[in-house]
């Protein structure tokens, strides 16, 4: 596995890809990889997607950064 995590600006994406491209980037990681997004707003409603499609406790979220212009949240796969 590689030490660097890969960072995803969403701000660069357009609004109607973003959700399918950060959930195309967490399907491809292995269990254990993690990655970076960088947004302009809380994406906690991401986070409850992310709960209803993959499940509680099968990913992690960890803010790295919480505004009030950049948020920052390294996403890892856990199981």
């Amino acid at each position: 596995m590689d030490d660097t995590i890969k960072q995803l600006d969403v701000r660069k994406i357009a609004p109607h890809k973003k959700h399918s491209t950060i959930f195309d980037t967490y399907d491809a990681l292995e269990v254990g990889e993690k990655f970076i997004i960088i947004n302009d707003h809380d994406p906690k409603p991401l986070r409850y997607q992310m709960a209803a499609i993959h499940g509680k406790g099968k990913f992690s979220w960890d803010y790295l950064e919480k505004g009030p212009e950049v948020w920052k949240v390294q996403i890892g796969k856990k199981c």
